[in-house]
């Protein structure tokens, strides 16, 4: 009886082992596919975070940026009027940070800022910046006082608004990085609000 109670707790035990050890093989050997599977596509999107698009936004805007700044820095000197101060230093205020954002962001791409000259026709990578002051017209800016330099400096910061807009809106059709579409979004929502005070202040 103790032989047969041997041999029988040997057969169990055997049939037991071979049990788990079926139930152990199948998920080591399904189981890494899918990790590996995840882990590939978690690398594949972290390797993509901006795009030409975004390059070109940002190398653009710097100088677009600029421009405007420059064209605030003219007013003190030039005008006693308070609106058109008051939107010159708020042009000057918001753009001057973001020149640094966008550059910040440059720099961390490895892409060099390449500020293009201001210009009518300037642009860079085949693309244009609208919007922009010429030479001629920045000259006209410098020299004109008083009224006279208010319409010339509303005229021409609307059609710089403009652009700028323009560009934002191409970023954000364009674009894939989360930080420029967010920065071309405030610039449309501040620049069209501006440009709605400059036309009420030149009566259009």
């Amino acid at each position: 009886m103790r032989r047969q109670t041997t041999a029988c707790s040997l057969l169990i035990a055997t049939a037991l082992l071979g049990a788990c050890s079926t139930g152990t093989d199948d998920p080591a050997t399904s189981s890494p596919a899918p990790t590996s599977a995840a882990d590939s596509a978690a690398s594949g999107s972290e390797s993509v975070s901006h795009n030409d698009a975004d390059i070109a936004f940002n190398q653009m805007m710097i100088p677009h940026h600029r421009q405007a700044v420059a064209m605030a820095e003219l007013v003190d000197e030039r005008t006693t009027t308070p609106a058109v101060r008051a939107l010159a230093d708020q042009i000057e205020n918001a753009q001057q940070p973001e020149i640094d954002q966008m550059t910040a962001r440059l720099t961390d791409w490895g892409v060099p800022a390449e500020p293009v000259e201001p210009g009518e026709h300037g642009g860079h990578g085949g693309h244009s910046m609208s919007g922009m002051m010429t030479d001629d017209e920045m000259a006209a800016l410098t020299d004109a006082r008083g009224t006279e330099f208010d319409r010339l400096w509303l005229d021409g910061m609307i059609r710089h608004h403009q652009g700028a807009v323009a560009m934002a809106d191409d970023e954000l059709t364009r674009g894939i990085d989360g930080p420029s579409r967010a920065l071309a979004q405030q610039i449309k929502a501040s620049q069209q609000a501006e440009i709605g005070e400059m036309k009420q202040l030149l009566g259009q």
